[in-house]
């Protein structure tokens, strides 16, 4: 059993968490203001959020950062909302059928910029999870954290028999701090929605709900562990990689303990001074660097899903070793067959066919042109025809490709996009120490083995033997739904249900005009009561007057509350 499909439920929305969490309602909406970006503000109605709760006499209001180009303000206003926008402007750079190329740039900027907390909090949070005395666990426990990052630090330990450990350490609250954030973030994407038709074709709640499955798996570290685990078992016999040994008694909660990796930063060898230590030269490291991923994705289904320079280290041996296993993508059989199918679609020069594959990869939320995709694949296909796989670039072939499905509105399934960021940052590393070396070379021996099992008579047999037993299925239900069908309709219980596509809000619409007639009748009546009680008898003025006074205060208030909403 693989724990590394765990999928957590998408968010739901309530228009009273802006109003629940005012202080952080408020920071957002400062900052959206402070970076030019007031006409959202107004449209989604967020500009009373800087009222409530202080005196306007006191907001100190700076200027707005509107010289700057719009996706450096989106860049500039996320990492003033801290760690949990900074995370979500870093997952949504990696959709670019969905964001502009502009923004997708600037979004590859973002940086983490957060302090280290306290060591005494620290080792507060290692006793309490693993439940004994930091002394007791460790012969030595460096105060100085190694790293801090935005969801922990890692600290430096040694175990009693002189093994050198790393233990990362979640941030307190930071579980408290990302929830918060991440309810505002819904409701917003939701107003987005509900104000911006045209932003639809972005899914801002989508976005949202994929941000929120993503740092759900960041935060839990055990997780974390187990994909570490996985990695571990499954190239145990591959001495090209080296996955660091995760310590399952020192691993609980918010704490994870791995041993310790000492070599080369991938992005510290670029003059090539340390690569002449090393006893392969700088071409095989980048070609097992490549290989180890087309072995993970194609052969496993399981892939290191931010291989950035970073997360690798060369070690003396010159084997490679990812430290970070925080992200890791899932590529399932059928997914997998789908992307063999368009490369060798693009080889093949079929138009037709690439279309059909394009179709089943991405969804789409209106009707697609086929013959402006067509017509758009046929001159995709025209830039890469003619040219071996092997000399390829894969990481213009799949930006390319990704561009087609953006201006189409196609979407692509985050698992894929995943894969192709991953491509196109792995062919980047490699380079950086081998420019030389095409990943397309390393890809194609997977993908013709796996388009040569695909019609072994093995797998063909498999495929009709599963397609007759859901047949025979099938068939073995019919009578039985048959029958239950008209026992329903014969007893007069068979229901259908429709489904009225913008009837909530003629509902809503309906409800509010409702209720502005239904105060408006009552105020006219209070202030016609009124005016008839003050004029008739003098000794009920001082009740009266003010009935009267908050009748019309309250008709005021009805007529402005028309006006705001032009819909006079």
């Amino acid at each position: 059993m693989r724990p590394l499909s765990l999928q957590e439920n998408p968010l739901e929305s309530n228009p009273l968490r802006l109003l629940r969490n005012l202080r952080r309602s408020r920071e957002i909406v400062t900052v959206l203001v402070n970076y030019g970006f007031d006409d959202l503000v107004d449209q989604l109605g967020l500009r009373r959020y800087l009222r409530w709760g202080r005196r306007l006499l006191f907001w100190k209001r700076s200027e707005p950062e509107v010289r700057l180009t719009r996706a450096k303000r989106i860049r500039l206003a996320l990492e003033s909302l801290g760690v949990t926008f900074i995370k979500f402007g870093q997952v949504v750079s990696t959709r670019p059928d969905l964001i502009p190329k502009d923004v997708i740039r600037e979004l590859s900027k973002l940086q983490e910029r957060v302090p280290s907390f306290p060591s005494n909090t620290a080792i507060e949070i290692v006793e309490r999870e693993l439940e004994d005395s930091i002394d007791s666990l460790f012969s030595e426990f460096d105060h100085k954290p190694l790293a801090a990052g935005s969801l922990g630090q890692v600290h430096r330990a040694r175990l009693h028999d002189g093994t050198q450990l790393v233990v990362k350490i979640k941030r307190p609250d930071i579980d408290r701090v990302i929830e918060q954030d991440l309810s505002l973030m819904y409701e917003l994407a939701t107003m987005i929605e509900r104000h911006f038709p045209d932003a639809e074709v972005f899914d801002p709640v989508g976005l949202v709900n994929q941000f929120s499955r993503t740092i759900h798996r960041e935060l839990q570290f055990t997780r974390e562990a187990r994909s570490t685990d996985e990695f571990y078992r499954l190239f145990q016999d591959d001495a090209t990689l080296h996955v660091p040994k995760i310590y399952w008694d020192l691993t609980q909660g918010d704490v994870i303990t791995m041993e310790y990796i000492d070599g080369y930063r991938i992005d510290d060898i670029d003059n090539g001074e340390q690569l002449k230590n090393l006893p392969i030269s700088a071409h095989d490291v980048a070609a097992n660097g490549a290989r180890i991923f087309m072995k993970m994705t194609f052969e496993f289904g399981i892939f290191h899903a931010d291989p950035h320079p970073g997360n690798i280290r060369i070690l003396p041996d010159g084997s490679i070793c990812f430290i970070d296993y925080g992200m890791i993508g899932v590529l399932e059989a059928e997914r997998r067959d789908l992307l063999v199918d368009l490369l060798l679609n693009v080889a093949k020069k079929d138009a037709s066919r690439l279309v059909d594959v394009v179709l089943k990869i991405g969804k789409t939320k209106r009707n697609v042109d086929h013959q402006l995709l067509r017509a758009d694949l046929r001159d995709f296909i025209g830039n890469y025809y003619g040219i071996p796989l092997d000399q390829i670039s894969v990481g213009k072939m799949l930006t390319d490709f990704i561009n087609i499905l953006a201006i189409h509105r196609i979407r692509c399934p985050v698992d894929i996009m995943l894969l192709i960021r991953a491509l196109i940052t792995l062919e980047g590393v490699a380079s950086r120490i081998a420019p030389d070396l095409n990943i397309a070379q390393e890809m194609e021996p997977y993908i013709y083995q796996i388009s040569s099992e695909r019609y072994h008579p093995r797998a063909i047999a498999g495929r009709i033997w599963s397609d007759a037993c859901s047949l025979s299925k099938v068939l073995h239900e019919l009578p039985e739904q048959i029958g239950r069908t008209l026992g329903k309709l014969s007893d007069d219980e068979l229901r259908i249900q429709l489904e009225h596509r913008g009837i909530d809000h003629l509902t809503t619409e309906m409800d509010r005009s409702g209720n502005r007639l239904t105060i408006g009748m009552v105020v006219s009546a209070l202030i016609l009561a009124s005016s008839v009680t003050i004029l008739s008898d003098d000794r009920l003025v001082y009740i009266s007057i003010p009935i009267f006074m908050l009748s019309s205060l309250l008709g005021i208030w009805l007529i402005y509350g028309v006006f705001r909403s032009g819909r006079l």
